[in-house]
């Protein structure tokens, strides 16, 4: 699975890679060490492939009755996606690009488990497959925006530390692909492909990681 990663951007290097016009949440860049489920992340959405919104992590059926269910729905996996209830509307109709810098994963040893940094080996920003949907209250309240990370099978990099890994969407080509809504199923679906071999640094990281009231620079720290 996925659950914790960094969104440390550049803006520089956000433009260079997407495009100069991108328009940012108003409060800029702030950076996030430790992002956790049900914190709000940066998307870029089908709907409004010109803008980087604020999603919360966690996906919220339109039909959930509260937001609880999200805390549970931080992934889906890729493997049906198509066919689960929560699920099979949004990856038809509402996809995103997650943008971050890099995500976190614990590796199992004897005594305990070592946190690790994965990250593009190319220095570009990571770009995860995403899918969102909107959940309003029956009250009436405020509508809420949330997404899942999609998961799959690892690459070489990251099957000594994990079994799943984020999928990722690695060129202009395929995250434009992604965010098209005129792209049949079969297309959309052939673009979650395990990274290949080599697409991925890793490096092993402080156990702070694991507390989200940790959030600063020494959590990118090697150890």
């Amino acid at each position: 699975m996925c659950g914790r990663y960094s969104v440390v951007i550049d803006e520089a290097k956000l433009r260079k890679q997407f495009t100069k016009e991108l328009t940012t949440p108003p409060g800029g860049l702030q950076p996030n060490y430790n992002m956790a489920p049900t914190q709000n992340g940066l998307v870029i959405t089908d709907a409004r492939p010109d803008q980087l919104s604020e999603f919360r992590w966690g996906l919220v059926p339109f039909w959930a009755k509260d937001l609880g269910i999200g805390a549970r729905m931080i992934n889906a996996r890729r493997e049906g996606i198509e066919e689960k209830s929560s699920f099979r509307k949004p990856i038809r109709e509402r996809r995103c690009l997650v943008i971050g810098d890099s995500f976190y994963e614990w590796q199992r040893k004897d005594g305990g488990k070592q946190p690790f940094r994965i990250m593009p080996s190319n220095e570009q920003l990571l770009v995860m497959a995403g899918i969102w949907e909107s959940w309003t209250p029956k009250d009436g309240g405020d509508t809420v925006h949330t997404y899942s990370v999609i998961t799959g099978e690892p690459n070489a990099e990251m099957a000594p530390i994990h079994d799943r890994m984020p999928m990722l969407l690695l060129d202009e080509e395929r995250q434009s692909q992604w965010l098209n809504l005129q792209a049949k199923l079969p297309e959309i679906l052939a673009l979650l492909e395990t990274p290949p071999d080599g697409t991925l640094k890793t490096y092993p990281i402080s156990a702070k990681v694991g507390n989200v009231r940790n959030n600063g620079p020494e959590l990118h720290a090697a150890v």
